[in-house]
């Protein structure tokens, strides 16, 4: 295809970069988790969380959508590196400046995306777009994975993320729902049992 007609994206070279950005970069952990990995898995739980409230509790959502808004969610993060929440929410002033920073990259990723295709993409890549319920939802499973990668680290020994984890019991809290509990309850206990008591 002539170069006129065809322009080359850096999109997913830049996506690609999302298995090079560690999570939990200020603690000692015994097994490293990067945002790919992550994101993976809030995609899991996030599906999983707008199943179990279609289901149970009289909910109306789009799994596949939250699905894809979870594997999505920290994309801008390519571009900005992991910033440790405890530095993100140090104070309203550095929290909301740290939200803007992340704007910014979700327009610039957005932007290395053929034009045509910006509006397809948009809903999942610019956090301000999402369905707030869709949103709320993934914020869920955001947590819920930081809570089990607490228990992870807890059950194998390492009490570097005691803390952490005391900080994720308030914020479930904050953000209790009838689904959270269900997957808590039915699904969390195991992340703390070993591979032949899970077998």
């Amino acid at each position: 295809m002539s170069a006129d007609t065809h322009k080359e994206s850096h999109f997913f070279a830049h996506l690609a970069r999302m298995k090079l950005i560690q999570r939990w970069p200020l603690m000692r952990s015994i097994s490293t988790e990067n945002i790919s990995e992550h994101s993976l898995q809030v995609a899991f739980v996030a599906h999983a969380l707008a199943v179990i409230k279609n289901k149970k509790f009289d909910g109306q959502l789009n799994p596949e959508r939250i699905a894809i808004l979870g594997m999505y969610h920290d994309t801008s993060e390519v571009l900005t590196g992991d910033m440790p929440t405890p530095v993100k929410y140090y104070n309203p002033e550095i929290a909301k400046e740290y939200k803007k920073i992340e704007a910014a990259a979700e327009q610039k990723l957005l932007s290395m995306l053929p034009e045509e295709f910006r509006d397809d993409f948009a809903p999942y890549l610019i956090t301000q777009s999402a369905h707030p319920e869709d949103a709320a939802i993934v914020k869920q499973a955001d947590t819920i994975c930081a809570y089990l990668k607490c228990l992870e680290e807890l059950s194998a020994g390492n009490h570097e993320y005691a803390l952490a984890k005391k900080r994720l019991d308030i914020t479930l809290k904050e953000r209790r729902t009838p689904e959270m509990d269900y997957f808590l309850n039915t699904f969390a206990p195991s992340f703390e049992l070993s591979l032949d008591e899970i077998s």
